[in-house]
C-alpha cells in the first residue's frame, strides 16, 4: 500500500480543494506507485500564503536563536530517519542509495549550519558623525517566501531555500515539483514535530502552473525563489519582479571541462566522467562538455570511454548509475542522441537504452560519449539534463577558453591543468557562477554561495551560506539619539 501525503497548511495536514490525487512512479519500475499526493489547486494556494501572512509578525519576532532551536530540532529529526528518506528519494527519483544518502545528508547539514547562523543574526554598528548617536543596522525578514523548487534534488534544494527563510524569520510556502515530492513533506513533517507556529511553514503539492504561479503572484508575498530550467526561471522572474517582488532564480547549465595539454589524462577522464555520469547527468551543474586540447584528444576520448563503459547501469539500490526520472526525460535524452548523430558528430559510447532483466520497464540510458562535436552543435549548446558528454577538441588554452564561454548558460565550470597561469587565468576569465581547478563540475561545498551568469540565473540573489542569509532579510538604518 503506497503512503498518502497531504498539504501541511497552518499548522495542520489537509487534503486539497480540488479533492483530486495524483501519484509518483518509481522510475526503476514505472508500474510501481511510491506514494499519493494532493493535486492541489489555486484555492489550496492561496490558504497557504494567507496563513503564512497571518504568521509573519510571531515568527519574526520570535528570538532567532529560538528559530534556531527549531530548526536543529528538525535537522536531528531528518538525521533519525536518514535511511528511510534516503529509500523514499531512491524510489521517487531514482538516485542511487549513495547518491540519495548524500543528498539526505546534505539537507540535514543545512538545518544544523542555519541554526548556528541564528546566533550570529542582527546589524553593524557605525560611528555616527555627531555627538549623542548610535548609528547602526538592522537586518529584518523580507515577509512571505515563496519557495519553488524542482524534481533532481528533491531535498536539497528545498532545505536549502526553506532553511535560511525561516532561520531569517521569513515566513515560507514550498511548491516541490510533483515528480518527486515525498522528502521535501519529510521536511514540513520534521519542522511540525520540532514545534514550528502554525502558518510559519507551509507546503502544497500540485502542478507549478497552478499552484506555483498562485503562490508566486500572491499579493501577500514579497519574495520568489525558484530553481528550475531557464526558460521556466525567466517567465518566474518577469511576472514576479512586475509584482515590485524581491526574486532569486537558479537556472540551467551547460557546463564545460577544459582538458589541457599538461593535464593528467587519466584523472581528467575519471573527473569529466564523475561530473558528466554522476546523478544520471541529471544536475544543473552537470558536466556537459568536455574540451580537449588536440594533443591529448584521442587519448582522453579512449580514456573517457573506458570510463563510461565501466558504470554499471541499472536500479539505485545496488548500481553504479540509476534510471532517469520519467520518460520523457528519458525521450529527451535520446533525442538529443539522435540529434547530435544527425548533425555529425560521433558516437563513441552508449547511445541507447540497455537490455536485460534488471532493466525491465525502467527510464534506463547508456552513459553516452560523443566526439567530433563542434561547439555550434545543439548538442554543445543545449542543456540535455541526462548522462550525455560532447567532446570538443581545441587547439589551445585560448581556444578551449573561448569554447567554454561561448555559450548561453554560466553556471559551473572546471579545468584539468598542472599550469598554475592557466588555472588562475582560467578562474579569472571563465564566465560562471562557479570555478573549479582539477575537479568535477558538480559538487558544492553549503557555505559558500551558489548562483550562475548568463542564462543561469536571475544574477540578482545568491544561494547558501551567508548569500542565502542576505536574499531573505532588508536592512534597516537606525539613528538613536538617546
Amino acid at each position: 500500500m503506497t503512503e498518502r501525503y497531504q498539504n501541511y497548511v497552518d499548522g495542520s495536514w489537509t487534503d486539497s480543494e480540488t479533492g483530486e490525487t495524483f501519484e509518483t512512479e518509481d522510475p526503476a519500475a514505472p508500474a510501481e506507485a511510491v506514494a499519493e499526493y494532493q493535486q492541489s489547486g489555486a484555492e489550496d494556494a492561496n490558504a497557504a500564503v494567507e496563513a503564512a501572512a497571518a504568521a509573519e509578525d510571531e515568527w519574526a519576532t520570535t528570538p532567532a536563536p529560538e528559530r534556531g532551536a527549531i530548526l536543529r530540532e528538525a535537522g536531528s529529526i531528518l538525521a533519525d530517519r536518514k535511511e528511510e528518506l534516503t529509500e523514499l528519494l531512491t524510489r521517487e527519483e531514482g538516485k542511487t542509495h549513495a547518491e540519495a544518502g548524500g543528498e539526505v545528508q546534505r539537507a540535514i547539514d543545512i538545518f544544523y549550519y542555519y541554526a548556528e547562523k541564528t546566533r550570529d543574526l542582527g546589524g553593524d554598528v557605525k560611528s555616527a558623525s555627531g555627538p549623542r548617536t548610535n548609528l547602526y543596522t538592522v537586518d529584518e525578514p523580507v515577509g512571505v517566501a515563496a519557495l519553488i523548487t524542482p524534481w533532481n534534488y528533491p531535498i536539497a534544494i528545498p532545505a536549502w531555500k526553506i532553511a535560511p527563510a525561516l532561520a531569517t524569520g521569513n515566513t515560507i510556502v514550498l511548491n516541490p515539483a510533483s515528480v518527486a515530492p515525498g522528502v521535501a513533506l519529510e521536511i514540513f513533517k520534521a519542522l511540525d514535530e520540532a514545534g514550528i507556529p502554525d502558518g510559519a511553514a507551509n507546503v502544497v503539492t500540485g502542478p507549478g502552473s497552478t499552484v506555483g504561479d498562485a503562490i508566486m503572484t500572491h499579493d501577500e508575498v514579497d519574495a520568489v525563489s525558484f530553481t528550475g530550467s531557464s526558460e521556466v526561471g525567466e517567465m518566474v522572474y518577469d511576472k514576479a519582479t512586475d509584482d515590485g517582488k524581491r526574486v532569486q532564480t537558479e537556472l540551467g547549465g551547460k557546463n564545460p571541462t577544459v582538458v589541457t595539454d599538461s593535464a593528467d589524462v587519466d584523472e581528467a577522464a575519471e573527473i569529466v566522467a564523475n561530473g558528466a555520469f554522476g546523478v544520471t547527468g541529471q544536475a544543473c551543474t552537470a558536466c556537459s562538455r568536455a574540451i580537449v586540447h588536440t594533443d591529448v584528444y584521442d587519448e582522453f576520448v579512449d580514456a573517457v570511454v573506458e570510463q563510461a563503459e565501466s558504470i554499471e547501469i541499472g536500479p539505485g539500490d545496488e548500481y553504479d548509475m540509476g534510471p532517469q526520472v520519467t520518460e520523457s526525460e528519458l525521450e529527451g535524452t535520446l533525442d538529443y542522441i539522435e540529434i547530435a548523430e544527425n548533425e555529425g558528430a560521433t558516437l563513441a559510447t552508449g547511445g541507447g537504452q540497455p537490455e536485460g532483466d534488471r532493466f525491465g520497464d525502467g527510464y534506463y540510458v547508456e552513459p553516452t560519449v560523443f566526439t567530433d562535436v563542434d561547439n555550434d552543435y545543439r548538442i554543445a549548446q543545449e542543456e540535455v539534463f541526462g548522462p550525455v558528454l560532447a567532446v570538443i577538441e581545441v587547439e589551445d588554452f585560448e581556444d578551449g577558453l573561448e569554447t567554454a564561454n561561448d555559450v548561453q548558460y554560466g553556471l559551473s565550470a572546471s579545468i584539468v591543468t598542472d599550469d598554475h597561469t592557466e588555472a588562475e587565468r582560467f578562474v579569472r576569465e571563465v564566465e560562471a557562477g562557479v570555478a573549479k581547478v582539477n575537479d568535477k563540475t558538480t559538487g558544492l561545498e553549503l557555505h559558500v554561495p551558489f548562483g550562475g551568469f548568463k542564462r543561469s540565473s536571475s544574477e540578482t540573489w545568491r544561494e547558501q551560506g551567508d548569500a542565502g542569509i542576505d536574499f531573505y532579510t532588508i536592512e534597516k538604518t537606525v539613528y538613536d539619539g538617546f
